[in-house]
């Protein structure tokens, strides 16, 4: 008998998941762990050179080792053999020595002295927080603590009253959407490891406010900056769309509305993939656009390697759900595009020495040449992950 189309597509995503996985524990996991990360500091490197591997001689940003210490993690989980804990373990005891401050926070030291504070820094903390404790028991007492720190300063001085959090205090504008993003992740990961409420209640109030004042209810699209009351930032800001973030949120959505029955929240992640997929996706080179404006035009056509992750994962997700209604039609489109995103993905990691990648493809199709930044081994190993979870 001969297959069907869903079986044929099916077929396809399993064979594609073992290349993935196997660049990713043969190749990437290797190479970043000798040359991306140094043993004896338990530093990471920001970037590393193509073709020579050698590692950028600026210093990580603080987002970087809590992204890598997960990517060791749940790439040992994926199969690879090597040492995830002793760089897990390493590597959280450089990040606090650099970075961590005496209330929980994490800020890097500026040129002029100071340690300015970003939100988005303190959503992969809490995210690193949550896999560590997770899989490496000698150091779960301390990630939960000072996940417990960390949450607890930023929900008593951050959280807006409409839900959400600020930027700082005092108070800086325009706010953003995503910060809050990794933070509505952080959560779900915590509520997920630990049952407690209170990261439940995290999720809940980001979710519900995604849906409420960040998402539009006409375009379905996801805006990025906002006033102090959540309106739509003024100026160019406020009319700024990445389909990356739609697609993860997308995701997030689908994730949090899956837990707790929450047909809203199912209905705005399909809502936010449809925009993606109609406006976000560049028809002459089939990637993710990094941005489109509020009218659904392209305003920064150079596609990223992170955007085209986002796109595999909302895409698995979005065909999880279709198979769930009977919607086979949906379910096929939806597959094919994942299938259509992870040969993307596989363009941008077709370089020598196998394990970096491609970061920028331009406009007129050809890959900009410059470091792989270390920042995106975290999104190709979240669409991995969620790439061999659904092929089972």
């Amino acid at each position: 008998m001969r297959e069907t189309r869903s079986e044929e597509a099916a077929g396809e995503l399993m064979v594609v998941r073992e290349r993935l996985k196997n660049w990713l524990v043969r190749d990437a996991l290797p190479l970043w762990a000798e040359a991306g990360y140094d043993a004896a500091s338990g530093r990471f490197a920001e970037s590393l050179e193509l073709e020579t591997a050698e590692p950028s001689a600026a210093p990580a940003r603080p987002r970087v080792p809590p992204r890598q210490i997960y990517s060791f993690l749940e790439g040992a989980r994926l199969g690879w053999p090597g040492d995830a804990a002793g760089i897990a373990t390493r590597g959280l005891a450089a990040f606090h020595a650099d970075f961590l401050q005496g209330d929980g926070s994490l800020r890097p030291l500026a040129a002029d002295g100071s340690r300015p504070f970003d939100l988005y820094d303190q959503a992969f903390a809490l995210f690193a927080y949550a896999t560590i404790a997770g899989s490496v028991a000698g150091l779960r007492e301390t990630a939960v603590e000072e996940a417990r720190r960390l949450r607890d300063l930023l929900t008593g001085t951050l959280g807006h009253p409409d839900g959400g959090f600020e930027e700082d205090t005092p108070r800086r504008l325009p706010l953003r959407a995503n910060p809050n993003m990794h933070l509505f992740e952080a959560a779900l990961a915590w509520e997920h490891l630990s049952g407690s409420p209170r990261w439940g209640d995290l999720a809940r109030g980001i979710a519900e406010l995604a849906m409420s004042r960040f998402i539009d209810p006409d375009l379905g699209i996801l805006r990025e900056y906002f006033e102090g009351d959540w309106s739509p930032a003024a100026g160019e800001a406020g009319h700024k769309v990445d389909p990356g973030h739609l697609f993860e949120w997308c995701w997030l959505l689908t994730v949090w509305g899956r837990r707790y029955g929450r047909r809203d929240a199912l209905a705005a992640a399909t809502r936010l993939y449809a925009a993606g997929t109609r406006s976000g996706i560049c028809p002459d080179r089939g990637v993710v656009m990094l941005e489109i404006g509020d009218d659904l035009r392209p305003r920064e056509p150079v596609a990223r390697l992170w955007s085209q992750t986002e796109w595999l994962k909302a895409s698995l997700v979005m065909m999880e759900e279709a198979r769930e209604a009977g919607d086979a039609p949906r379910e096929n489109e939806a597959a094919e595009a994942a299938i259509a995103a992870a040969h993307v993905i596989e363009r941008y990691l077709d370089v020598e020495p196998r394990g970096l990648w491609r970061d920028r493809l331009a406009p007129d199709g050809h890959f900009i040449e410059e470091p792989a930044p270390a920042s995106s081994l975290y999104h190709l190993v979240c669409a991995i992950a969620e790439l061999d979870r659904v092929c089972g």
